[in-house]
């Protein structure tokens, strides 16, 4: 009896031992400063209040640290404005508009660490990313009515016009692609992110027009759901699989009234299935020669989504690294890049705007796996062949098609 006594003594003094010195470590791990004085300092020292103002005087700098011109900034700051100001306090002063927006930017630009970004700007490390996050969001609700809107049926026909117009293609809705985001593996996610490639990812699907602006996007599809899955699962598959897209009806090609009225399309590459409202190109490597010249006429249109990709990840420099944030940022993050996108295209002096001729811009997004074992319908096949003959035929060929086709099987 006297030793359990003993022993439940030693036990509940160890145990009061021990949390002495846990109450001793927190106080050792409070907070030294309510605000560190390197931060205090920041309208002496801080990147915003030196480096960036003295940009405002040397534009072509200016543009190089922001991707985008003074005039452009200024421009998109008196729209965010109303939704990035701070209501003042008695405790401490709020953190500009300017400043805010001059943060969002430079972490898109640059894909540094909200670390990083902190000790240049002066700022909390969780300051940094509240202000990424908050003007990811303000920059989505003001730009998406005007840069990215609902498409109308008009937009539709704009579109299909100008890619007949740029890249001979008749009645063409977009070209569509879809692209992993690399981001860190998120906590207690399993396998959802955890894609083909053996990288953790979200899934950005977007739809774009013959002059390298978005025109639909979805994003947030977890990386390792398949190609096909993540299509007819997006708004965009299911909106065109329900008709609700307001897509134009089917209308006759230029000059070819023999073939009858033919949907309207969007093109794919393989890693998508064919659709009667969806092309892909014929699959194998020995084709005829006809099908040889839709693949080429069909991929010189696709690639135009290769090179959307390409200049949102050459214009911020955050989707050339592993995303560190939760996959819910990096969604806000995706959506506004995107808009910015759109945003900056009007003016037409894009410096990583591909032309007719260029290669695809390399950028390193990675794209969805092939597509394998779907069965396409007779109505899409037929859809197809259409099209194929229109290429073939004296009223949609174009001079250069059969020296490429050719050029290219003398190369293999």
């Amino acid at each position: 009896m006297n030793i359990s006594s003993t022993s439940n003594s030693s036990s509940s003094s160890s145990d009061e031992e021990i949390i002495v010195l846990l109450n001793e470590e927190r106080r050792r791990k409070r907070r030294r400063f309510w605000v560190h004085p390197i931060v205090t300092r920041r309208e002496e020292h801080g990147e915003f209040y030196r480096l960036v103002q003295e940009l405002k005087m040397y534009h072509e700098r200016f543009r190089g640290y922001f991707r985008m011109s003074v005039s452009e900034f200024e421009n998109l700051l008196q729209q965010l404005a109303p939704l990035l100001t701070k209501e003042q306090t008695h405790y401490r002063k709020p953190i500009d508009p300017e400043q805010r927006l001059a943060v969002c930017l430079r972490f898109l630009s640059t894909g540094d660490s909200y670390r990083s970004i902190a000790f240049s700007f002066r700022l909390g490390v969780s300051t940094v990313a509240s202000i990424v996050s908050e003007t990811c969001d303000a920059l989505w609700h003001c730009l998406r009515d005007e840069h990215l809107p609902v498409p109308t049926e008009e937009m539709w026909r704009s579109t299909a016009r100008r890619f007949h117009e740029r890249w001979n293609f008749p009645n063409c809705l977009g070209a569509m692609d879809g692209k992993h985001i690399f981001i860190q593996a998120p906590a207690n996610s399993g396998s959802l992110y955890f894609n083909y490639k053996g990288t953790f990812s979200v899934v950005l699907l977007a739809l774009v027009d013959a002059d390298y602006r978005f025109l639909v996007v979805d994003v947030g599809s977890y990386g390792s759901n398949s190609d096909g899955g993540i299509f007819a699962n997006s708004v965009l598959g299911k909106a065109l699989r329900n008709g609700t897209l307001n897509v134009p009806p089917p209308s006759e090609l230029p000059g070819a009234p023999e073939l009858g009225k033919v949907n309207h399309v969007i093109v794919a590459d393989e890693a998508f299935p064919l659709k009667p409202y969806l092309l892909r190109p014929y699959p194998g490597r020995r084709l005829p020669t006809d099908k040889r010249i839709f693949n080429y006429r069909l991929s010189r249109a696709r690639r135009i989504s290769e090179n959307v990709f390409g200049i949102l990840s050459q214009r911020f420099r955050v989707f050339q690294r592993t995303l560190q944030v939760q996959p819910s940022v990096v969604d806000k993050v995706v959506k506004a890049a995107c808009a910015l996108c759109n945003y900056l295209r009007p003016n037409g002096n894009d410096q990583n705007r591909a032309t007719e001729d260029d290669h695809d811009c390399e950028q390193p997004l990675q794209g969805f796996e092939h597509c394998r074992g779907q069965r396409a319908s007779v109505e899409a096949q037929n859809v197809r062949e259409l099209y194929k003959e229109y290429f073939n035929s004296p009223a949609g060929e174009v001079a250069w098609q059969y020296d490429h086709v050719n050029h290219a099987l003398g190369n293999r």
